[in-house]
């Protein structure tokens, strides 16, 4: 296990080839840093205009995608520059990302409890209206399947779940259930990523782990603990090569995230 150097609180934390992407918050320029793979060495550092929430990229188009708060919108940069190539409005408050098996993009609109698709250059192709007892929508991410796996919860909602849910918006099967620190229990689930098998790591913030789960919503072990995380685990994304986990850590104080690094788990 390893970690990052410290600064602003981490929102995003993606991979791809030998970079590693963070996305700082608090930040009004340079929020973007862009760093070796495996020498953690700051390469350069983009600047996006809004509040962001979070970052993807995605191998088949080259390039970044970034939701903007702020603007109700999606930002796509090219990996290289850090340029926009493309910036499209999501018309709600637009939260985590993914890239779905298609190379479109999966937005989350927590607020209003949808998931919307969009092609790579801004295109609306689908809209995933999810039941009212899926509170605080986090992520979504797409199965080889064409279903969808999602996390939600946050404080005052009460369900905190991962849950598989069909094109439909029908709610399949789910793990969790009322807030908590069991084993069988989470609290604030925030974000989760997928190995190759489908295997699903998960954030739970403030019992701060990383669980695993295998694809049928089976908890099988902590991969990371509050004693080796420290602070509030908050984004995280899988290497299936380097088969490490890189996940956001960010020290929480007088109710807000002060600071943030990464830390590099081995899988």
């Amino acid at each position: 296990m390893g970690t990052l150097p410290e600064g602003e609180p981490v929102w995003g934390v993606t991979s791809l080839d030998n970079h590693l992407y963070l996305l700082r918050g608090n930040k009004s320029s340079e929020q973007i840093e862009v760093y070796d793979i495996d020498s953690c060495r700051l390469l350069r550092c983009f600047t996006v205009r809004g509040l962001a929430y979070d970052i993807v990229v995605c191998g088949h188009n080259r390039c970044a995608y970034v939701s903007d708060a702020s603007q109700n919108s999606v930002h796509r940069l090219a990996l290289t520059t850090g340029a926009a190539i493309a910036h499209w409005p999501v018309y709600e408050q637009p939260y985590c990302l993914s890239v779905s098996t298609r190379y479109s993009v999966l937005v989350t609109c927590r607020r209003v409890g949808k998931i919307k698709e969009f092609s790579a250059g801004g295109k609306l192709l689908c809209e995933v209206v999810l039941p009212q007892d899926v509170c605080t929508l986090q992520r979504a991410v797409q199965l080889s399947s064409g279903e969808l796996i999602l996390c939600h919860g946050d404080t005052g909602d009460p369900l905190h779940r991962v849950c598989l849910v069909g094109y439909d918006g029908r709610v399949v099967k789910s793990f969790g259930g009322s807030k908590g620190s069991g084993g069988q229990q989470m609290n604030a689930p925030a974000h989760m990523a997928l190995d190759r098998n489908e295997f699903i790591f998960v954030t739970d913030v403030k019992n701060n782990r990383v669980l695993l789960l295998s694809p049928t919503l089976t908890y099988l072990r902590d991969v990371a603990s509050r004693k080796q995380l420290q602070w509030c685990p908050y984004r995280l994304s899988v290497d299936v090569k380097r088969r490490r986990l890189y996940v956001a850590v960010n020290e929480y104080k007088d109710g807000k995230f002060t600071v943030g690094r990464v830390t590099v788990v081995s899988m």
